[in-house]
Formats: C-alpha cells, sequence, structure tokens
C-alpha cells in the first residue's frame, strides 16, 4: 500500500520556511499545462512571512488567462461510507481563492493553545498507561483501543511542528517535534522531508509520498508472495501499512540530499538514544511479554491510526491519481482530500487531523484552528467537498473497491482480471472474462 512509493529518492529542503517555495516551484511545469494553478513570481508581498501559506517568500498565485480541459470525471451514484461526494470544481477555481476566503485569525500561532494540545496528550497517555497497570486481562482490548489513540497524538504534535504551525521559533518546532516523535522511534526530520513532498504532489502518481497505490502492471508481474503482500495491505492488514512506510522512508541516508542530512542525522539519534535509554532497559527489565504490554501494542495501535488516517483521507472509488501532466493543485487539496468523521474522542485525542481538508489548503493552519477554518472551507465551498464517516461501510468501500490505480483508465480496478473485465463490462461476463475464468 505505501510501500510503492518507498523506492523514490525525492529531493526536498529541510527548512520548512523555505518548503513552500518549493511546493509552488514545484507545480510551475503543472501550471504551466492547467492554467487553474498558474503561478507568478513576484516580489516579496507586504504581508508578514507565514500569514498565508500559498503567497509567502514572493510567491502568488494569479487567475487563469486561459480555459483549462476539465478532467474526466466518472459520475457515482453514491458511496457506501460517504455522505456527499464532491462536484468537480471549476476551472476558474484556484487554491489561492480557497486560502483568501478563510479568516486570518485560523493562521495565528496561540501558543497557549499549542502547548495546551501537549498537555492533553501527555495527560491522556498517562491515565491511558495507569488503566493499563490495574486494569484486569479482559479489559485490555478497550484500554489498547484507548492507549494507541492517546499515543497518536504525540504524532499529531510533532506534525505540527513539522509544518512549523506549533510555535513561532524554528526552533522550538524543531526541539518539541524531535522530542514527540522519539517514543514512536519515528525520525522527525525525516518524516518532514518525506511529508512536505505529500503536500506538493497530493495523489500525483510516482511522486505522492505518503502513499503510491499498485499499479495493475505491478500486480500482474508480481510473484504469488508479493500478490499476497499486496492484497493484505490493500485489504485486512491496512492497518499495519504504516509499519512498512516507517522502515523504507525513514532511516535509509541515501534517500537525503547531502545538505539534508546533518539535521536527519540528529533525528536519527533522537530514536535511537530512546531505544537504549527507554526501550532497551524495558525489555530487560519486564522480558518480552512486558516490552510487548507496554509499548508495542501502543505503538501498533498508533500504526493503526497512521494507516487509517493516510487510506481514508485520500482513497476512494471516485477519487483519482493522477499523472504530472493532469494533476491540479485545488482539485488535489480540496477535491481529492476527504474529511471523515470519527468518534468524538479519537478526534480529541488526535487533536483533530481527521479535519483535513484545511490542513491541505494550508499547511500553516495549526491544529487547533482545523475546525474554524473548515467551517468557512464549507461555507463558501462545501460542493466541492468529499465527506464521509469512519466505520465498517467506509473500509469495506476502500478496501474492496480500491485495490488497484488503472493510470490508463483513470479508475480503481480490482486485483483479479476476471473481476477486471467484469467492472470493464459493466458487470455483465464476456466470452473473454468467461475464458479467464475456465483458464484460471
Amino acid at each position: 500500500m505505501y510501500l510503492a512509493a518507498s523506492t523514490l529518492r525525492i529531493s526536498a529542503t529541510t527548512n520548512p520556511d523555505l518548503f513552500e517555495k518549493e511546493q509552488m516551484a514545484g507545480l510551475m511545469a503543472t501550471s504551466l499545462r492547467n492554467p487553474r494553478g498558474s503561478i507568478a513570481l513576484l516580489k516579496k508581498p507586504s504581508q508578514p512571512l507565514g500569514k498565508f501559506a500559498l503567497p509567502s517568500l514572493g510567491l502568488k498565485w494569479r487567475s487563469p488567462v486561459t480555459k483549462a480541459i476539465a478532467t474526466p470525471v466518472n459520475i457515482i451514484a453514491s458511496v457506501p461510507g460517504f455522505v456527499q461526494l464532491a462536484e468537480p470544481v471549476p476551472v476558474e477555481v484556484s487554491l489561492m481563492d480557497v486560502v483568501k476566503s478563510l479568516p486570518k485569525e485560523v493562521f495565528e500561532i496561540d501558543e497557549f493553545k499549542a502547548w495546551k494540545t501537549v498537555a492533553i496528550t501527555i495527560s491522556a497517555l498517562a491515565a491511558g498507561y495507569a488503566a493499563l497497570a490495574v486494569a484486569p486481562w479482559y479489559l485490555y482490548p478497550v484500554v489498547y483501543m484507548y492507549l494507541g489513540t492517546a499515543v497518536t497524538g504525540l504524532f499529531v504534535v510533532g506534525h505540527d511542528c513539522g509544518h512549523n504551525s506549533f510555535s513561532k521559533s524554528q526552533l522550538v518546532n524543531d526541539v518539541v517535534g524531535t522530542i514527540m516523535m522519539a517514543p514512536l522511534i519515528y525520525p522527525f526530520e525525516p518524516w518532514r522531508i518525506k511529508h512536505n513532498i505529500h503536500h506538493a504532489h497530493t495523489n500525483k502518481l510516482i511522486m505522492d509520498t505518503a502513499w503510491q497505490p499498485f499499479r495493475p502492471h505491478q500486480f500482474d508481474r508480481a510473484g504469488p508472495f508479493t500478490k499476497a503482500v499486496m492484497k493484505a495491505a490493500m485489504g485486512p492488514l491496512w492497518w499495519v501499512a504504516s509499519v512498512g512506510h516507517w522502515l523504507l522512508w525513514h532511516f535509509d541516508l541515501s534517500k537525503f540530499r547531502t545538505q539534508d542530512l546533518p539535521k536527519v542525522k540528529v533525528s536519527l539519534v533522537a530514536v535511537l538514544a530512546f531505544t537504549l535509554v527507554v526501550l532497551l532497559p524495558l525489555l530487560i527489565t519486564q522480558g518480552p511479554i512486558g516490552f510487548i504490554k507496554w509499548w508495542l501494542l501502543p505503538w501498533l495501535g498508533f500504526h493503526f491510526w497512521m494507516s487509517t488516517f493516510t487510506l481514508v483521507h485520500h482513497t476512494a472509488p471516485h477519487i483519482p491519481f493522477k499523472q504530472n501532466r493532469e494533476w491540479n493543485v485545488v482539485e488535489a487539496q480540496l477535491n481529492g482530500t476527504v474529511h471523515c468523521d470519527y468518534p468524538a474522542w479519537v478526534e480529541i485525542l488526535c487533536h483533530d487531523i481527521s479535519v483535513h481538508i484545511p490542513h491541505h489548503v494550508s499547511t500553516r493552519i495549526p491544529s487547533y484552528n482545523l475546525r474554524k477554518a473548515y467551517a468557512s472551507i464549507q461555507k463558501n465551498w462545501d460542493k466541492y467537498l468529499n465527506k464521509a464517516v469512519f466505520g465498517i461501510p467506509l473500509i469495506s468501500t476502500i478496501i474492496n473497491e480500491c485495490n488497484l490505480f488503472d493510470a490508463e483508465q483513470k479508475k480503481w480496478i480490482k486485483f483479479e482480471k476476471a473481476a477486471r473485465q467484469l467492472q470493464s463490462s459493466g458487470g455483465k461476463p464476456s466470452s473473454a472474462s468467461n475464458d479467464s475464468t475456465c483458464l484460471n
């Protein structure tokens, strides 16, 4: 599921203040072909740096001079798990139009609210571990469900730090982000580099580093074991797919530019230090069972949410991945990102990371302002939003319908060739599909 992107070597700056400039520059070639997202390099604007995500550092969106060709859309009447399917974004709408429609206060960093998220996470973790210490074994599933979600709060705080939306101080963002992610054995700087590329190339084939869909040719040429892994990752084991992504993306120094390596190494040292100072003594004093109880299971709970959020927020039968030549920034961030409602306790412990559309409209919006930003987006752009509710219908839709992505047909297709032929024929078996079925 997330493994296909791991073979890429993509450069990105480690300086978040320069990231948005790289992001816009990276879209230049696409924008020249698709004027909805055209870019102009201008003199540095009078607004303070970071007030808005897109116009900072002298980059400004301008209205298209010519009309873009609308990408064909597969019309789907309903999708189980979704409460609203987005209408196509009009060609004259740019991402800057959406950003400008947001209240200015949603971009403001409030140090008190930022540190409040840290306090909430630490308190939630303390309560969860206290419960784990005294709970009888038959309550462990409930405790771990809660504790794994509380652990995810560490990542979300680090996530704000990675986007410089936690503090106005770069040093504070770096230090807090590194500390919060260390217990997850998640090196902060390698993650930040990878994650910034995801925002610059959301749902773009080859380039999106959050995850890449498996393609038909990859599956068809794979051996039995690899096919089984693909089916599991995009099926019943979707919830551990991020473990593979974590391993393959964040520890290989060859994936980073030379100038990025000093900060990358600091993050790796921080992770190593936590391993030696906390995890190794835990294993020695508590044994393998204690290690599993106190660290591994809560960590897997975190990866459940890491995998789920990544999958749910950017995957649906009606949301395609696109080639670079047809990719469009406003479609990807507004139309191609899903708002999903989770149980309230999950959203509280995860600091509203599920309110994901405004985060993709502008990464400078702190987590505690995402709901206010989303309310504004709903008011002004509601019909262009995809909305879902977390539950069995939604997950079933994704893992049953979104197996492989066919770039030529621009749609999700099934693993098995016979099922693909049924899809192509509108559900009616053809002689070719009958022959294929007989041969199998």
